[in-house]
Formats: structure tokens, sequence, C-alpha cells
């Protein structure tokens, strides 16, 4: 009887082990080993972010040259102002436009450089004297008098940051100086609206982000067709010879695009970077057929075929698979001698001016007519020489277009420069940086934010180390991106705003998140349950039993006490 009882309380005794083992070891090392490995991520910092409250700050100089105020006002100057706009784009994105405009008198240098006898002339010993800072403006204003502009001009706009504002004689006679900066500000709103940022460039801007009204068609198509920001380009200029039999082409295009080309690029590096390649593809003939024009004796090509044109072309254009940057690809078409001379004609069955045109967030295709070659006593094939400034003049607007550089319809009475060998002014690059910011923060938000509701909503995704260094990256970033926006830093802005939109996406596109992505629950019951259910039913039974037991005593003991 007492070995039985020995017996028995050993058995207990291994059983309660047995489950003590199991609950206190087994269980969590097992929890440990099986978890999904989630590393922290700032949440509540990309919350605040969905919520975007931008800010952009332009610092504009407004400079009184002599003759344009009196002694009086001259006393009240320097002088600085604070203009704010205030626009709320949709329930979760708010726009804040702040301009600090700052008034003084033009100094010994400047006055002597607006002496010039030509405004390009003055813009350049403006420049020459100092360069204004990336994103901000410079604003003249001269005497009705001077000489500098014509008589029909009361604004130029020159190639650099700087503006030539006309003044009227009446406006500064018997006048206070409150008096004359009401008279000029609508004519520096419409400055600042043409050579810095704007509300529908802005809003443009955040396609991505919010839903732009119809109301606006111009800014819609604007948008659509330029590329999306992106770290960098890929540029390719092909060459289409339809008939090597007819025609031997040469085209000096690295001389071109050294000479053409290069120099916008180089203007344009802190907004992306840029890769040029070139190619030649014989026998390669456009997606549709000409019509041939009895009463031109040419061939034609309508805009409604333009659209078919492409896709046959492209198929053999090639693509670059060691980079995902977007392609611009720029064709240069030289018809055969049978459908020579090729034109192409718009919607009012008008010929295009420079035989070219472009696809939106694609590139564009010129046609190079060469009928004046084919001579009755030329010998086959002819050698042509291309004109490559023809054909750069026409790649290089296509180019500004498809980049989004946009080029702003010039108000009443306002004169601008030429953009100059570099194919950019200063301040449509400055235009260009500022939409781009916005855009890039625009566009890593949504990204960081998606991309945090994923987590959170599907918790068998991993989220490594990795992936949450990116998204801490991306975060700060745009944090970044936004103060300096603030401050109206535009070139540090844009720099930070590249850093944000490259970290959100490497997160977001990072393959482990894919690892665990299709593990449900179930498939971890049928792994789990024929590995545990033999062990524990008969812990789970030996605990029941010493469960019962121990009640059978207390009653036992119980019945006894009665």
């Amino acid at each position: 009887m007492a070995i039985t009882e020995v017996e028995r309380r050993r058995g207990q005794l291994a059983a309660l082990s047995i489950a003590a083992v199991v609950i206190m070891v087994g269980v969590p090392l097992w929890w440990r080993t099986t978890e999904t490995y989630r590393a922290w991520l700032p949440v509540s910092q990309i919350n605040e972010l969905a919520n975007m409250q931008l800010q952009l700050s332009a610092d504009v100089e407004v400079v009184f040259a002599r003759g344009t105020v009196t002694p009086e006002q001259q006393k009240k100057v320097p002088l600085t102002q604070t203009q704010d706009e205030e626009h709320t784009v949709d329930e979760n994105t708010a726009l804040r436009y702040r301009y600090e405009i700052r008034y003084r008198t033009a100094t010994i240098m400047e006055e002597d450089a607006l002496d010039q006898p030509t405004a390009a002339e003055a813009d350049l010993s403006l420049h020459t004297l100092s360069e204004s800072p990336c994103g901000s403006l410079v604003v003249y204003v001269i005497p009705e008098s001077s000489s500098l502009l014509p008589e029909d001009v009361d604004v130029y706009i020159g190639q650099r940051r700087t503006a030539l504002l006309r003044i009227g004689a009446q406006m500064r006679v018997g006048r206070t100086l409150e008096q004359l900066l009401a008279h000029l500000e609508p004519r520096i709103k419409q400055v600042l609206q043409v050579m810095s940022f704007s509300h529908t460039d802005i809003t443009a801007a955040l396609s991505d982000r919010v839903r732009l009204s119809p109301g606006n068609k111009e800014s819609i198509a604007d948008s659509m067709r330029a590329f999306k920001s992106s770290p960098g380009y890929e540029i390719t200029f092909s060459l289409l010879n339809p008939d090597p039999k007819s025609h031997r082409l040469n085209w000096d295009i690295e001389g071109a695009v050294q000479t053409y080309i290069q120099p916008l690029l180089t203007k344009l590096a802190p907004v992306a970077n840029f890769s040029l390649d070139s190619q030649t593809l014989y026998y390669a003939v456009l997606g549709v057929n000409p019509r041939f024009d009895s009463s031109s004796s040419a061939y034609t090509l309508n805009s409604d075929s333009l659209a078919h044109v492409i896709n046959p072309v492209e198929a053999r254009l090639g693509s670059n698979a060691a980079s995902s940057n977007p392609v611009l690809n720029f064709l240069l078409y030289v018809p055969d001698a049978h459908h020579s001379p090729l034109y192409i004609h718009d919607n009012k069955k008008q010929e295009v001016p420079s035989n070219a045109f472009h696809s939106p967030r694609w590139g564009g295709i010129m046609v190079y007519n060469v009928n004046g070659f084919y001579r009755p006593e030329a010998v086959l094939p002819v050698d042509i020489n291309i004109n490559m400034a023809k054909v750069m003049g026409v790649f290089l607007a296509q180019l500004r277009l498809l980049l989004g550089v946009q080029s702003s319809t010039a108000p009443p009475g306002f004169l601008m420069a030429p953009c100059g060998s570099t194919g950019l002014a200063d301040w449509e690059l400055d235009r260009l940086m500022w939409s781009r910011s916005v855009e890039n923060v625009a566009t890593a938000t949504t990204t960081i934010t998606s991309l945090a509701q994923l987590l959170d909503q599907i918790g068998n995704i991993v989220i490594n180390d990795n992936i949450a260094e990116q998204v801490s990256s991306a975060v700060i970033s745009l944090q970044l991106a936004v103060a300096e926006l603030e401050a109206g830093n535009l070139g540090f802005a844009l720099q930070y705003s590249k850093e944000a939109i490259m970290a959100s996406e490497r997160a977001f596109f990072d393959p482990s998140l894919l690892h665990l992505l299709y593990f449900p629950d179930d498939q971890k019951f049928a792994i789990y349950i024929p590995l545990f259910l033999p062990m524990c039913v008969p812990i789970l039974l030996s605990l029941l039993k010493i469960v019962s037991e121990v009640r059978q005593k207390r009653r036992e003991k119980q019945a006894k006490k009665d």
C-alpha cells in the first residue's frame, strides 16, 4: 500500500515537472523561435506626414532705381513685407505660399549696370555683380524714361533670376510709399507667377496624391505630358533608315549632343542624372502607310494616324534592362525615295512647321525629308549629311516639355528673353525644382503611408532591420524636405525630397516583404497540431487526474470534519 502511494506521488511530480517545463520553457521558446520579426517603425511620425501641410517660401527683392522714388519715400526704405496665401487642396492637403519681399534702393554699381543700352546687357551686368540664390528673385524698378524697354513693354524677364519693371512717372509724384507699393503689388505678383512657383504648377505636382480639378485642363495636360519625377533618366537618339540602298545617312550625333543637349543636362544636374546613347536602325519603317496628296505632290501623315506609328517602331528600339529609369526616345525618321517628301499634318489638316510630334511620357519623332538630294544624275546610295542644328532644335524643345519645363504664357506687357545656349533659363530651373520637390514629397509620403497601412493590416509580413532603416530614413528626409521648403532653401529641399523618394521606394519594393505574405493561420495549425497534440494529450490527462485526486482528498477531509 505504501509503495503504491509513493509511485502515485512520483507520477504526479513527474507530470507536474513535465507540464512546468513545457509551459515555462517550451512554450516561450517555441513562441520566440516562430514569431514574425517586426522591427520598430515610426508610425506616429508617418501618420503626421499623412496630413500634408506644405509651406513654400520665396525671397523677393525689389530694388528701386534712381528716379523711381522721391526723397521722402527713400527715407522709409529698406523695408520688408511678408505676404501669405493659403489654399486647401483637399481634407488632408493644404498649401501655404509665403513671400518675403524686401524693398531697397539700388547701389551705385547696380545703377551703372542699369545704364546699359539694352535690357539683355543690363541683365548680364546685374548677374555679374551678384548671383541670386536658387529660388529667389530680384525685381528692379526702373523709371518710365528708361530706354531699356520698348514702349509697349512694362516688364522684362531675363535669363537669370532678374526682372525689370517699369513704373509710370505719375505714380511717384505726390504719392506715399505705401501707395507706391500697393500700385506695384499686382505687377510683382504677375512676375512671381511667371518666374517662381504658381498654384497651378504646385497642384499639378500633387496629382499622385489628390485628384485634379477638371476645370484646369491645361495643367492636367501638362502634368500628363511630362515624365514623373525620377532620380535618373535614359535618353536615346535613334536614326531610322528605312532604305539604306537609296541613301547613306551621316549624322554627327555625338557632336550635336555635346553642343545642344549637354548644356541643358548639365544645368538640370540638381534635378536628376542623365545617361545618353544613340543607335541607327536600318529597314525600320513606320507602322502606317502615308497618304499621297496630289495637290501638294507629297505624302502626309494625319494626326489620327500618329498614335499607330510608335508601337511598331518601339519593338525595334530595345531597352536597357540594367536600368529601371524612364527612357526618353527621340527618333529621326528619313523617309525612303518612294515616300518622300513626307509631311505631318495637325488636327486642322495644316502642315506642322517642325514636321515632328511628341508622345506624352514616351518621346518624340521627327521626319527629315531628303528628297532634294535625289537628282537625275545622282548615284545610289546618295550620301546625305543631316543638318543636326535643325534636328536638335526640335528635340531640345521636346525634351523640355517631356521633363516638365513648362513655357509660361507671358501676360500682356511682358517681354521674355530667350533661354540662351543652355536651353534653360535660371528661373525656369527654379520653377522645375519647386514642382519636383513638391512632387517628390507627395509621392514619398503616399508610398510610406501606404506601406505603413499594409504592414499594419497584414501581421505575417516580416519587417527586417533594413526596411525599418529605409522607412526611418525616408521619414527623416521628408521632414527635412518640408522644413527646407518652409525656409525657402530650394536646393536642399530638392535633395532631401530625392533621398526620401528613393528610400521609400526601396522599402516598399523590398523582396523580403513577400516572404510570409501567403502563410495563413490554417496552415500554421496544420503544421503544429500533429507535432504538439501527441505530446500534450498525456500531459493534459495527467494534470486532470491530479486535479481530480486533489478534489477527492478535499471532499474526504471535509466529510471527516463533519
